[in-house]
This record gives C-alpha cells, structure tokens and sequence, in this order.
C-alpha cells in the first residue's frame, strides 16, 4: 500500500510542476510579446498594406510604457487561453469524427434504453403469470375441477390465449381456450389448432422440461417463435412452469399461452410507452424523443411499433433472450438518423468555433489597434512636451534676452527702445497665447471648460484680433487680404474664444507656408449661419488626414510639419470652440495648393449669457 501511494505521489509531483512550469512560460510570453522589438515585429507582420508599412514607419520612435505593457498584457491573458481552447476544441471535435464518438455515445444511450425495456418486458410478463401460476390445478384433481380451474384463470387474464395441464403418469392432457372469445371462430380455430400441435411434442420433451424448471428458483419459463399455420406465419409465446403439489420425481407441466392480439394491441405498446416515458437519464429532457419498434428476428417487417413511427431501420436493436424468443427491439430517431445527428453535432460545433474565431481574429485585431493607439498616443505625448518647451524657451529666452539688455542701458536710440518694448509685448503674447491654449486643453479633457458668451459685434472683434498680429504678418513678408463684411447682426459668443481660434488659424498659416506667402481672412453671412474663412497658399493636407488633423496631439506626416516645433493642440480647440457655440469647422486642402479653414457659427443662435460648460 505504501508503494502505491508512493507511485500516486509520485505522480502527482510532476503534473503540479508542469502547471507551475506551464504558467511559468505563459508569464514569459506575455513578457517577451510586450518587448518593443517583439511587438514592432508583430506590428511589421500586421503592416503589409502601404498604410501599414507608413504606420510601421512612424512606429520606429515607439516605445511600450508600463500601461502599454499591463493592457497588452491583460489581453494576451485572454487571448492566448482562448486560443488554446479553441486549438484544444478543434482537435477534439477532429478525434470525435474520426473515431465516431459521437455515433458510439448515441449507440451506447440506445442500448441502454432497450436493455431497461426489455427488463420491464419480464416484470409485465411476470405479473401475468404469477397469479396464474398460483391458482393453477394441481394434477391430483379430477378433470372437472381442472377444466373448471383453467376457465377461471383465463378469464380473470383475458391476454392468455388457452391454457393446459400436463402430467404423464395419468397421461393426462386437459386444455381450456379463453372463454371471452369463444365467438371468434378464427380465434377458436387457431387456438386448438396450437392445442394439438403441442399435445404431440409435449409428452416427449416434457421429462426434460421438468427437470430444467426444477433447476431454476423460480421455476418458470418462456418458450416463443414463428410457425406456419395456414398460409401465414404466426407468433406463439407460452410459459411453463411446474403445477402446485406434484412431488419431486412426476413429470408435470402447467402452460399458459399469450394472445397475439394482445401482445400486439396492449402489452407490447403499454411497455414502449412506459419506456418512452419514463424518467431514464439518457431520455430526459430530448427535444425530439425516440421511436421503438418490434419486429421477427429474421425480417425487418414491423410487428409492434410505437407511435409516430415513421419507418426506416433501427439505430439499435435487442433480440429477445429469456422471454418471447424470435422477436427483436428496435429503436431510432423519428425524422432522422444517429449519423444525421452526429454531423449536425459536429457542423454545429465547427460553426460555433468558426464564430468564436472570427472574434478571436477581431480580438487579436483590437489588441493591435489598443496597443496601436497606446504606442501613437504615448509617441504624441511625448512629442507634445517636447515641443512645448521648445515652445516656452523661445519666447522666454527673447523676454530674457532683451530685458537684460535694457536693464543695462546700452540702447541709445529711443527708436530701440520702443522696437524691444514691441519685441517683449509680441513674445509674452506668444507666450500666454500658448498657455491658454495648454490651460484650455486641459479643462476641456478634465470636463471644466467653461465659455462666457456675450452679445458681440462680430466684425469689430474680428478686426481688433488681426490688427494685433497683422505685424507679425507683415514682418514675415506675408501678403495680407481681409473681406469684413458689415452686415453681421451681433451674435452671443465668447470673445475669447473666437479670438483665440482665429489666431490659431492665423498663426498656422503662417508656419506652414512655403514661398507662397499669402493669407487672407474673411467674414460673411451665408444660408443662416456666419462664416470666418481664413486662406492660404501653403503646404496643404491630404485628403486622407483632412479628418485627423483636429485630433489632440495628431500632425499630418509632411517632413515640414514635423521640422516645425507645434504643440498639436490648436485645431483641436478651433473645432471644439466651433462646437461649443453650436457650429463648426471644416476644411478644404489639397497637398501644395493650399488649405481653407471655415469656422459656421448660426446666426439665430440661443441667448446664452452667462456661463456654459463645454
């Protein structure tokens, strides 16, 4: 005992070490799949497409934070399992169709079924000759008290067709036919014809019939099969057994027939229907129950059938063993058969996995474009803090540079001093034009923007905000148009927000411009709502980014675009300033022709004065 436990610990030792071995390997792929160049080499297989192969492009800079690598992570937790039970299923569901598990299952289940069947078959039958066994006559009487006995039996069990007495000391044979259809001259006459036939071979096998019932505990048994009678085959089913108080060495028997009209009419269909019907395990709960039939050992023909029976061969069949011989039981499905079953089973699991698949492709490809968006949004982030310094150190550095230069008096010129006192106004603006579009930002992801509208004269605000920068324009050797129509009823609006959103436009026409320097703004009325435009002749967008570029953070992939420090946050704004005053924004660009931006604001717009919460 010690040994084999020994072999059963022994066994168990090395399973566990292969779990701990398995999750051990599992944490090292996650950890392998979450390196940058194992990702950029899966991000590389996923980008065959040119779109793919310019995102792989971009994707060089990439690197996997600790929150890109716990999301990958988590998802690769699902993923791969998932993976592995479907690889698990699949092979599974292979093994199943080759080896016909599911054929055997349905063969097996049927099998058991016609056993319980054929077990209820003997208790029924059982219940019928108990009775008759104890109020049989015994020999020992005269033959009126027999006959009398026999009648009795027969008619308290109208299912026994005749019944006969035995015994070859007197050499005595005394039979009765059922009395209820002693006016069914065919009954009659099938009946004593079964009478004589066995009044001939019953005095030879009666001795060793004898002997084998007192071999038996219960010292009964069942005799059946076909015989000829007329010009048909006929079912005969009899039991024997030996009459009470015949002493050990007498040769007697007591016999009973069965009606094969109630065997056909009531006892074979009762026992189908308690079987069909009952509560067996394999049976429960089936949508489509099955269908039984009987038939002869050596034809298919349909003896017995149950309802709905519906033709076709058994799935399984039992033949008859220790009581009504020759006959066999069948069972099947109505409508169908068990191979039917088994590739619908089959094709339902396949398409069910064929489902899951697809989500699992769907998953895998959400995986990529989650990690995808991380790896770009942490790429933006870090560019946006990049150029934002660079965005803070240039005008602070020229604040520093001329304030230091004045604090030291070495300007002599009055002109000079008034050009640094310009040069230091121009750069705090710069400056604080920047911070506000950072603050705003963050308010409007935090949920905390709040805008101020106040009945403005639209035009008027339009031509205060350009002659504020339209120096800087000029000094850049831009040609400067502007159309201010003076038409426009005054509108509810927050000044400085439509302010900072024409700058926005403004000062991007004036990064992205090559040698076609041109800009020209424009406000008018049109189809109910008011519309600034403001145009240039620059680098222009492509069709393909014309939907992005009011992204957070997101810079279109011109070479010059990213040569020019930004902070990617301006258009964002224009457009969510557009949207907080009920309008929009939208573009039209084409690559080296060109962009024109137009911020519609509606004209009957509601009266909100006050505050409002973006």
């Amino acid at each position: 005992m010690r040994l084999v436990c020994g072999e059963i610990i022994e066994l168990k030792r090395p399973r566990a070490a292969s779990l701990g071995a398995g999750l051990q390997l599992f944490t090292i792929l996650c950890d392998v799949l979450t390196q940058r160049d194992s990702w950029a080499f899966i991000v590389t297989m996923l980008s065959e497409s040119p779109r793919g192969r310019e995102r792989l492009s971009v994707s060089k800079g990439w690197r996997l934070t600790d929150r890109t690598k716990t999301l990958l992570k988590i998802e690769l937790a699902i993923v791969l399992p998932a993976a592995a039970l479907m690889g698990f299923s699949i092979l599974n569901l292979n093994h199943f169709q080759r080896s016909m598990a599911v054929e055997a299952t349905f063969q097996r289940d049927f099998s058991h079924v016609l056993h319980i069947a054929e077990k209820k078959t003997w208790y029924k039958a059982d219940e019928l000759i108990t009775p008759a066994r104890q109020g049989f006559p015994s020999p020992a009487e005269d033959k009126g008290q027999i006959e009398a006995k026999l009648d009795q039996i027969l008619s308290a069990q109208p299912g026994f067709a005749y019944a006969l007495l035995y015994d070859k000391n007197k050499n005595l044979l005394v039979s009765r036919v059922q009395p209820a259809r002693a006016g069914d001259p065919a009954f009659c006459s099938s009946s004593h014809d079964a009478i004589k036939a066995a009044s001939m071979w019953i005095p030879m096998e009666a001795p060793h019939m004898t002997g084998s019932l007192r071999m038996m505990d219960e010292q009964v048994a069942f005799d059946g099969g076909w015989m000829v009678q007329g010009n048909q085959e006929v079912y005969y089913s009899l039991a024997y057994f030996i009459p009470p108080h015949v002493d050990k060495g007498d040769v007697a028997l007591g016999m009973v027939a069965f009606d094969n009209d109630f065997l056909r009419n009531t006892f074979f269909p009762e026992v189908m229907k308690q079987v069909l019907t009952s509560k067996i395990e394999v049976l429960r709960g089936d949508a489509n129950p099955p269908i039984m039939i009987i038939h002869p050992k050596d034809s298919s023909t349909p003896w017995v059938t149950s309802t709905n029976w519906d033709g076709g061969k058994p799935e399984a069949e039992r033949n008859f063993e220790w009581i009504f011989q020759g006959l066999t039981m069948g069972i099947k499905y109505r409508g169908t058969t068990v191979a039917d079953m088994s590739a619908k089973f089959l094709h339902y699991n396949y398409m069910v996995l064929a489902a899951l698949g697809l989500l699992m492709i769907g998953g895998v490809w959400l995986t990529y474009r989650n990690v995808f968006r991380e790896m770009n949004l942490a790429r933006l982030k870090s560019d946006f803090v990049a150029n934002v310094s660079h965005e803070l150190r240039t005008p602070l550095a020229l604040i520093r540079l001329y304030a230091e230069t004045l604090e030291l008096g070495r300007l002599n010129a009055k002109e000079k001093y008034q050009e640094y006192f310009r040069i230091i106004r121009e750069e705090s603006e710069r400056l604080t034009a920047l911070i506000n579009n950072i603050l705003d930002f963050s308010r409007i992801e935090a949920g905390r923007k709040e805008y101020e509208f106040k009945e403005t004269n639209l035009p008027e605000l339009v031509c205060s905000t350009l002659d504020s920068y339209r120096f800087q324009i000029e000094q850049n050797g831009f040609v400067f148009e502007e159309h201010i129509a003076q038409d426009i009823p005054p509108l509810n609006v927050d000044r400085e927000a439509i302010a900072r959103s024409l700058l926005n436009l403004v000062n991007n026409a004036l990064k992205y411009s090559k040698d076609r320097k041109f800009i020209g703004v424009s406000l008018y009325r049109a189809n109910g709502s008011v519309r600034l435009e403001v145009l240039d002749h620059g680098i222009g967008i492509p069709s393909g980014e014309q939907d992005k570029i009011f992204d957070k953070f997101y810079r279109c992939g011109d070479p010059l675009v990213h040569n020019i420090k930004g902070s990617g946050l301006g258009l964002s704004l224009v457009r969510h300033i557009a949207q907080a005053h009920g309008g929009d924004v939208q573009v039209e660009s084409a690559p080296d022709k060109g962009s024109k931006f137009t911020i519609e604001l509606p004209l009957r717009s509601a009266s909100r004065v006050g505050e409002a919460l973006a």
